[in-house]
């Protein structure tokens, strides 16, 4: 598999659940179900994969310690998993070129991507400050899976 396609066309089969790994600082592995999808990274335009995580997270401790995560999503007997290189942007992972307003927009963005959809987005946006909410962005490595 080369690129995000293959992992794309799975996220809307199954509400983008997906599992992330992240690796423990011992070595073992860490894992989650968490709604993840593609869109363009916010500075480079690239694919990434993306997911929103709740302040606080192991898998966030576990990603500022070692970045690299492999982000899997099923639909029926089909996967594709994307093993990478994570990018943490949140209130407790600021970024020089994203301001607040554009980390809100960035969240909703990972948000809709995954399939997602929100009534009443100045709710949306106040819970995510509220939880800390980060955006987690994968650059994909390796792609693989059964997905034709």
């Amino acid at each position: 598999m080369t690129g995000l396609s293959s992992f794309a066309a799975l996220v809307p089969l199954d509400h983008g659940l997906c599992v992330v790994t992240t690796l423990r600082a011992d070595g073992t592995a860490q894992s989650s179900v968490v709604n993840g999808g593609v869109l363009p990274h916010p500075r480079t335009g690239d694919e990434v994969v993306g997911i929103v995580a709740a302040g606080g997270t192991r898998k966030l401790q576990h990603l500022r310690a070692d970045p690299r995560c492999t982000v899997t999503v099923r639909a029926g007997w089909q996967w594709a998993s994307a093993e990478g290189t994570a990018e943490l942007v949140g209130p407790d992972d600021p970024h020089p070129e994203i301001d607040a307003d554009a980390l809100r927009l960035l969240l909703r963005q990972v948000f809709q991507a995954a399939g997602g959809t929100h009534d009443d987005w100045d709710t949306y946006d106040r819970v995510m400050a509220d939880e800390h909410r980060t955006a987690v962005l994968v650059t994909a490595h390796r792609v693989y899976g059964n997905h034709t």
